[in-house]
């Protein structure tokens, strides 16, 4: 028997890609149900991110069309980790494999063939990781990989160059759902589940339509996101660092003393400023990466819904 085959597709203002995704997703389709590979219970699901564009009507459109789409519209837009976490949670009853990917068709449909082929030898997870880099900027390359460096040394455990493309059966949606976190970055939450997982590489193409909905501004908010919600290490650092200034402090005090005992006059207004601007700005970094993590606590404790869904389009 074929596996029922449902692929999330979180989307926020993508009227300009959204048909032209519909259409390659359901021509795959159509050849993996042919291929006998997928059952015809298969189901594409777009979850609309409180998009402010014709989105939404675009996706009721195509579940009227053809039932194969299916639509998910979200009460208010909670972004991208929590629309997808809406789409993965309203589904998982419904499917024995969950796909995820982005609208912008930079992931490539035919990875889809293999990632299903290895769910078939056993694995609960199935990656899907960038082969290359060719199509990003050397300044994008080079702070991607060093993200991912730095949230593995950290002690985050997240697989480099991959995004959201996956492939979940319905088991790890199960551990996933386990997981109540309200501040979301499931690629670093996806790992902790455990269960057996591999990769498949494709290459990334560039985005067909549209604008990317991650600049500058909000890859670095992710990242910070990311470091502060799966490890404490820097506040760890943080402490490290004030026994490490504490006793550098302690050196310059004994130092000090020492100097003013031999009778030497130390002309120090130079040092004294540069210490006081350096303390003070490593004070208010402390102090903000502290205030990051109680701040995380307080929307924790307070158990908002990560997410509701106003509609859901499905037919089964």
């Amino acid at each position: 028997m074929s596996e029922i085959l449902y692929v999330v597709v979180p989307c926020y203002n993508e009227e300009e890609v959204l048909k032209e995704t519909a259409d390659r997703l359901e021509k795959k389709f159509s050849s993996l149900i042919s291929a006998e590979k997928i059952s015809e219970k298969s189901r594409i699901v777009f979850v609309n991110d409180g998009s402010k564009d014709i989105t939404w009507e675009i996706i009721c459109g195509l579940h009227e069309k053809n039932k194969i789409f299916s639509g998910i519209n979200l009460s208010r837009n909670r972004g991208h980790q929590n629309a997808l976490l809406a789409g993965l949670m309203t589904v998982k009853n419904f499917a024995d494999i969950v796909i995820s990917m982005d609208a912008d068709l930079q992931d490539d449909i035919n990875a889809v063939d293999e990632m299903i082929e290895k769910y078939k030898l056993g694995f609960d997870i199935v990656y899907g990781v960038r082969s290359k880099r060719d199509t990003d900027t050397f300044f994008k390359k080079f702070t991607a990989e060093s993200f991912y460096k730095l949230i593995n040394f950290l002690g985050g455990d997240i697989v480099e160059n991959h995004a959201d493309y996956r492939l979940m059966s319905r088991r790890a949606l199960d551990g996933l759902e386990k997981f109540g976190e309200v501040n979301l970055f499931l690629r670093g939450i996806i790992p902790m589940i455990g269960y057996p997982s591999t990769i498949v590489y494709y290459e990334r193409a560039e985005r067909f339509a549209g604008e990317s909905k991650y600049p500058l501004k909000k890859m670095l908010f992710f990242a910070f996101q990311g470091i502060t919600s799966l490890t404490v290490e820097p506040i760890r650092m943080i402490t490290s660092l004030g026994f490490l200034i504490s006793l550098i402090s302690f050196l310059v005090i004994v130092w000090i003393f020492y100097k003013h005992f031999t009778g030497e006059t130390v002309i120090g207004w130079s040092s004294i400023l540069v210490s006081v601007w350096f303390l003070g700005g490593l004070v208010l970094l402390s102090v903000g990466v502290v205030g990051e993590y109680i701040g995380k606590i307080y929307l924790e404790t307070k158990k908002r819904p990560r997410f509701i869904v106003s509609e859901f389009l499905n037919t089964l």
